[in-house]
């Protein structure tokens, strides 16, 4: 791929109760508080990053795709309708697949003061549908064994586990492979 392959471009977003928004560099400092909190953590390793950090890799992420122009990169803040509050993020890396069609691996955080909400399965139900409309035709999540919450939205977007570990996750997807 080279950087001249086109990529859909993420689009603002409404769900009942929240807001998506396309990521900007400018989202670090209201996510930082959100995201700052190694409870996150839990099951996929690291530790939070600084605010520099989260503003570096919102200013790669903003463009859209990868620098070499091989993945194309959707990001969205969840917003909660009712009191502005950013609540989490969702977010599709696209890969192109040997017969030319778009693949998106999923991934969801929400801060954990606003977790069992259900709002990372309904910012993901949003996405999910908005990368049909754009012609994604398999999703692909990676979730820890034993992270049952992100096992329920893996399920509620139609995703199935497979046998596959990757760094110690279970590939779950629509096509199941």
């Amino acid at each position: 791929m080279t950087s001249s392959t086109h990529w859909p471009v993420a689009d603002q977003l409404r769900t009942p109760r929240l807001s998506l928004e396309p990521l900007r560099t400018e989202h670090a400092q209201e996510a930082f508080p959100v995201l700052d909190d190694v409870r996150l953590h839990t099951w996929t390793g690291g530790e939070p990053s600084s605010l520099e950090e989260l503003q570096a890799r919102y200013a790669r992420q903003s463009p859209g795709r990868s620098p070499d122009g091989s993945q194309g990169w959707l990001n969205w803040m969840l917003r909660r309708v009712e009191d502005g509050r950013l609540v989490g993020t969702v977010q599709a890396t696209l890969y192109r697949t040997e017969s030319g069609g778009l693949e998106a691996s999923l991934a969801w955080v929400t801060g954990v003061e606003h977790q069992g909400r259900g709002y990372a399965r309904e910012g993901a139900q949003a996405m999910a549908a908005w990368l049909s409309s754009h012609q994604v035709s398999a999703l692909a999540a990676y979730v820890h064994p034993e992270h049952a919450a992100s096992a329920g939205v893996a399920r509620a977007l139609g995703l199935t586990a497979s046998d596959t570990l990757v760094d110690g996750e279970t590939r779950w997807s629509t096509s199941g492979r």
